[in-house]
This record gives structure tokens, sequence and C-alpha cells, in this order.
């Protein structure tokens, strides 16, 4: 998710990230800031389920921005993959991502998007958004 957010939005979107500011706290006042100014912003975390995504959906929404949302079609075993790829300080237990797999909810419009995406990645290993179809 972090490198798709470096290479399609740190030029025009704020990013919100849990990881970076480690607290609910904090992440939430870096969202009403953003809500306030209408400064564009990305959410940078997994948000496995339909409650994770509607803290941020619902306030943006009545801010009157548009809800744009991408989900990621990856395997568990390549996010572990990649994972291990990462920087050491950056990486995640395996068992995280298995846990979050298990308790994906895929997303709908019916959540208050706007529009959805599918993302994969291809043979290169380089990102590819795809329309969003409601079979995921």
């Amino acid at each position: 998710k972090s490198s798709f957010y470096r290479e399609r939005f740190f030029a025009t979107h704020l990013r919100v990230n849990l990881d970076m500011l480690k607290t609910r706290h904090r992440e939430a006042l870096l969202l009403r800031c953003c809500l306030a100014m209408q400064q564009r912003f990305v959410v940078d975390n997994t948000n496995p389920t339909i409650a994770e995504r509607a803290r941020y959906i619902a306030p943006a929404r009545a801010a009157g921005f548009r809800v744009v949302g991408y989900y990621f079609r990856m395997e568990a075993r390549d996010c572990v993959g990649r994972n291990a790829r990462r920087p050491e300080r950056e990486r995640v237990p395996p068992q995280a991502i298995y846990g979050t797999r298990k308790r994906l909810q895929p997303p709908t419009l019916a959540e208050g998007f706007d529009v959805l995406y599918a993302v994969r990645l291809d043979e290169s290993r380089g990102f590819v958004v795809e329309d969003w179809a409601d079979e995921v």
C-alpha cells in the first residue's frame, strides 16, 4: 500500500498512516485537520472490515470529499513475501498478515465509496489498477 501511495499520490495527497502516527488519537487529529482544510489525503492502512473503513468514509463524505477505494487483490502468501523484502524495522509478523486476511470483508460501493478500483501486481511487479467488479 505504501509503495502504491508513493507512486500515485505522494505529490498530491497527504498520507494518513497509523504505523507512522502510532496512535488512533493522532490519526484522528490529522484526519480532522485534512477534512477541515479540504486537504486531499490517502488513508494508507489495511482497514480490512467495513467498520474500520467507516471511520474514514463517513467523515470524508460529510466534509464533501469524493471517496475512492483501492482493493489490493493479492494472496496472503504474496504479501508475506513482499513483507520479507522490506527493511527489517518495517516488517510485520507473518501471523498479522494471515490474521488480517481472515478478517477481510471486501469493500462495496454501498459503504459510501464513490468509486472502487482493484489493484494487482503485474509480472514486472508494477501496479495495475482495474475497474471494480463486485466479485473479488
